[in-house]
């Protein structure tokens, strides 16, 4: 599956949309994702598993990029 988590960068600070930034991420679930973030320092706002035509949507975007965890 894969998943999109949205974050900030600053994990101290009160989350502001404009500062959000995504990445894509695959797992086997959402706890899945968190263990696999749990050495980066960022706040973690949202986490989304995407398929179908939600998932080529986002693979037609320039910033999708699939991570390596």
């Amino acid at each position: 599956m894969i998943f999109k988590v949205l974050y900030q960068e600053i994990p101290n600070e009160v989350p502001v949309r404009e500062r959000t930034k995504s990445l894509y991420l695959e797992a086997n679930s959402a706890k899945e994702v968190r263990h696999k973030l749990s050495d980066r320092k960022i706040n973690i706002e949202f986490i989304q598993e995407i398929d179908g035509a939600h998932l080529d949507y986002e693979k037609d975007s320039e910033t999708f990029e699939l991570e390596t965890v």
